[in-house]
């Protein structure tokens, strides 16, 4: 292990992001223009755009800080998640990075998903790992990985301590990267000897149930957190990203120990039992889309009713202009309705060239055709008033990526009357309340929120909703695993094969 140097001005510390959640069944491109769009920084200014933020990156920028060390940040990106990174964007992304290893660093912190397929490796985080330890077999690195992340022993085995979230929705991105960036100093001065215990069990579970408030989740982060109270360095289980078919798909679980590796791997056996004696958990049961919708018609709360086109959630590589979920609601004349987001850029500009207060009648969405699942795009045609144009630009003030900017790119307003539907120009998944506020729509008084997302929003919505309904609409984040074609992921694993013991 390098120790770092007596003076710790001296230090150089690496910070880089680089994430993208993949879905491999998913029909958008995820190329330059795609990290674009969300947030591709080099050098000097990947440091400003995260700075002070509560990312994993703006946690480590604050450790350096604390130690007056010298920050090396040779890019910070990450794309909303869609189908396999291009294998240019994948090089340039992830040369920046190993070109800094090769210029002299002590040591690295690198913000990570832990899903990224791309076309030039299905591994995208443990072939970056792989490729710097080549230059540096024995360089420091601390990574953080979401809790959606497909655990790869290259991944393991090519860093000294690897940390993931403890919630979902993701509100502990700066507290993970706090800690897993201390052990990393600890084990510089000596005064740790990271070990890691890991593995996974044949359990590809699915995302609409691994809300970390909802059980099974809940009992795995309270043994996690437990673990670490009986001395682990860190101690981490991942639900797993099931729509990356990858070979490593699926459950998984770490154990960071001080020096003892037995003690540790007895703490992983304990997280992975218990996922796998809860794997029916892990399985969505599915209700008719038209029976939801009545059922969320003859609903009365005193407050927001949410309901979740889960299948077309773009934070999970969803197309976001599937109109299934949003023409069933308005064929059974529910009412107060405000949705987000639909994703339709030449509406956007329809609706422009329109101007604020016009009715104009679109056929909107329905623009991509998604080929792994068989269905071609079915835009649907609505008349509306425009009621306002924006430039899709905000903060989130809420408790996930806070501090970071958004830019949904030019946003359209249409108001049917009955339904108010939030128009974008780049893919954004609804996890705070900005994606209304900034278009002058407050959530707080709608009578029903239809939300294109999973988990995710509860960081900016939970605490509005009066109720919760998932709505089993179409899409390529679908959780009914009966339509997807997996190829790649290992077999057997559950539910795609009903084992009935580990393997």
């Amino acid at each position: 292990m390098t120790r770092a140097p007596q003076g710790t001005t001296d230090m150089r510390i690496l910070i880089a992001m680089m994430k993208h959640e993949t879905n491999t069944f998913s029909p958008i491109v995820t190329d330059m223009r795609r990290f674009e769009e969300w947030g591709c920084f080099f050098g000097a200014e990947a440091r400003r755009a995260y700075e002070g933020t509560g990312m994993p990156f703006g946690a480590y920028l604050r450790l350096a800080g604390e130690i007056g060390a010298e920050v090396v940040t040779p890019v910070a990106a990450e794309a909303m998640p869609g189908g396999p990174v291009t294998r240019e964007a994948y090089e340039r992304l992830s040369g920046a990075i190993l070109e800094a290893v090769d210029r002299g660093i002590d040591c690295a912190m690198l913000d990570l998903h832990g899903a990224m397929v791309s076309e030039a490796t299905p591994d995208g985080e443990g072939t970056l790992l792989e490729r710097m330890r080549r230059i540096r077999p024995d360089l420091p690195i601390a990574v953080t990985l979401d809790l959606h992340c497909n655990l790869t022993r290259r991944m393991v085995e090519n860093c000294t301590a690897l940390i993931g979230y403890k919630t979902y929705p993701h509100v502990d991105m700066h507290e993970v990267g706090t800690q897993v960036g201390r052990i990393l100093l600890r084990a510089m001065k000596g005064e740790v000897r990271p070990v890691m215990a890991w593995g996974n069990v044949p359990l590809l579970s699915q995302t609409l149930k691994q809300g970390t408030d909802d059980e099974p989740m809940r009992s795995l982060i309270r043994m996690a957190r437990e673990i670490e109270a009986e001395g682990a360095l860190a101690a981490t289980v991942f639900g797993g990203f099931p729509m990356a078919d990858m070979e490593d798909a699926g459950t998984s679980a770490i154990i960071v120990g001080d020096g003892d590796l037995t003690r540790a791997e007895g703490w992983r056996d304990r997280l992975l039992d218990l996922a796998w004696k809860s794997r029916e958990a892990f399985v969505y049961r599915h209700e008719p889309l038209e029976q939801a919708v009545a059922r969320a018609r003859s609903m009365r709360a005193d407050g927001p009713i949410i309901l979740l086109d889960h299948a077309d959630n773009t934070g999970s590589g969803g197309t976001q202009d599937v109109m299934t979920v949003i023409a069933e609601v308005i064929r059974q004349g529910l009412d107060d309705v405000a949705v987000a987001a639909v994703w339709d850029p030449a509406a956007v500009q329809a609706m422009q060239k329109a101007g604020v207060g016009s009715t104009v009648t679109l056929r909107l969405g329905g623009k991509i055709d998604m080929p792994a699942i068989g269905e071609v795009g079915r835009p649907l045609e609505i008349t509306g008033r425009v009621k306002a144009l924006t430039d899709g630009e905000w903060v989130v003030h809420g408790p996930m990526y806070t501090g970071v900017k958004v830019t949904m790119g030019p946003t359209a307003v249409l108001d049917t009357g009955k339904v108010q539907i939030v128009i974008t120009s780049r893919h954004h998944e609804p996890w705070d309340s900005g994606v209304f506020r900034s278009v002058g729509i407050e959530p707080e008084y709608k009578k029903y929120l239809l939300l294109k997302s999973r988990i995710h929003y509860r960081a900016g919505f939970a605490a509005l909703g009066k109720a919760t309904l998932t709505l089993d609409g179409v899409g390529v984040t679908t959780s009914d695993n009966s339509i997807l074609e997996f190829r790649n992921v290992r077999r057997p694993i559950y539910p795609l094969d009903r084992i009935n013991e580990r393997s």
